[in-house]
């Protein structure tokens, strides 16, 4: 019992935290600065014949978003939930549940990630679990029970090393990891996605995934939220200076995202979600022309969710899909799949480490790319 009070004690300061404080990378960006898009003045169709739905995992979405995986395991985390749930359902969106881990240990709170297949039955919903947890026991029951508790569209398995690596109450626990995600590949009913939290996933982990059997990874990049920084100001209002100190030395670790989609698309063909630091429709077009099938986005969301309400996320996702829309439509790409084959430049970090890393010409000649 008590660890699942501490449990859900850690899950509400994660909320407050992150509405409260500056947790995003301070010197290390996205790199989606270093991706220009290509200005095609005559693109030849209507701004309204831009077609932004797409199929992933079987499922068709109004547009390539999906709301990320950010709580559960509180009566606040149940309002955020209920509120981006109903929201994903008006827009046709797909959406991820925070950690369940608290509802496995804690049946009473199941309803606070159960309420988003309420209120909306119609999403791609992904449940969602710890690689820890399984490298400390979790298996195929606990997987099942989460996908059962939400009626989940596929499983995400969460790797958080960092993040555990510098919590307080940290389980940084990945031994054998990658052999429990190939049991789960063949043994689940639903497709299991693997995903980063702000690190960031490379092609050389990308292909150990792929040869797990998993269905797609969402890279989980650096230049959005850092979990070390989250990490960081609880272990400073705790008293814990060894830990808010190693939060702190790790607040911008990871590999950016925009540098995550190209490493992952150059190593597998598996579908991408783009996550870290997705902050705008332009963001997203450029994203979707590295490799990447739909985004991600979870903290822009946090906020409007928890102060506004179904009409403020409405809102911020209205203004973010029209801004998608037209960067498209200047781009000369009626479709997402269009997106693949629009000119593209990289420049500055990006380009260094492409080269560097022998991603180049690979990574985006081999996708009708110009360097």
């Amino acid at each position: 019992m008590l660890v699942c009070i501490l449990l859900q004690k850690r899950k509400l300061s994660h909320v407050d935290v992150c509405l409260s404080k500056p947790v995003e990378f301070k010197d290390k960006s996205t790199c989606f600065e270093d991706v220009h898009l290509v200005h095609n003045s005559l693109p030849e169709f209507n701004l309204g014949d831009v077609d932004l739905g797409v199929d992933f995992l079987g499922h068709r979405f109004g547009a390539p978003i999906i709301i990320s995986a950010m709580t559960g395991g509180s009566e606040v985390s149940y309002k955020i939930n209920r509120v981006l749930g109903i929201a994903a359902e008006r827009l046709g969106l797909g959406m991820g549940v925070g950690s369940q881990r608290i509802a496995l240990e804690k049946l009473d709170v199941s309803y606070t990630f159960s309420v988003v297949r309420e209120v909306a039955p119609d999403i791609f919903l992904m449940g969602n679990l710890g690689a820890a947890q399984f490298s400390l026991g979790y298996g195929l029951a606990e997987a099942l029970k989460a996908v059962e508790m939400v009626d989940a569209d596929a499983l995400a398995v969460h790797l958080n090393a960092l993040q555990e690596a510098v919590q307080s109450e940290g389980e940084p626990h990945y031994g054998g990891v990658l052999a429990k995600i190939e049991d789960l590949c063949s043994s689940l009913s639903v497709p299991v996605v693997v995903k980063e939290t702000g690190a960031g996933i490379s092609g050389d982990v990308a292909s150990l995934l792929k040869d797990a059997g998993v269905s797609a990874i969402d890279v989980g990049g650096a230049g959005g939220t850092s979990w070390a920084a989250v990490e960081y100001y609880r272990s400073l209002e705790s008293g814990d200076l060894l830990h808010s100190h190693l939060a702190e030395s790790f607040w911008d670790w990871g590999i950016p995202t925009s540098i995550c989609i190209s490493e992952v698309r150059s190593a597998v063909d598996l579908p991408i979600i783009a996550t870290g630091g997705v902050r705008s429709g332009l963001d997203a077009v450029k994203a979707l022309a590295l490799g990447a099938d739909v985004v991600g986005l979870a903290l822009p969301l946090l906020r409007p969710a928890f102060e506004e309400g179904v009409e403020g996320v409405l809102s911020y996702l209205t203004s973010f899909i029209e801004e998608l829309r037209v960067a498209m439509f200047l781009v000369g790409a009626r479709t997402v799949a269009d997106l693949s084959s629009v000119p593209l430049v990289v420049t500055g970090f990006m380009g260094s480490w492409m080269r560097l890393r022998g991603l180049v010409p690979e990574a985006l000649a081999r996708r009708g790319k110009k360097f």
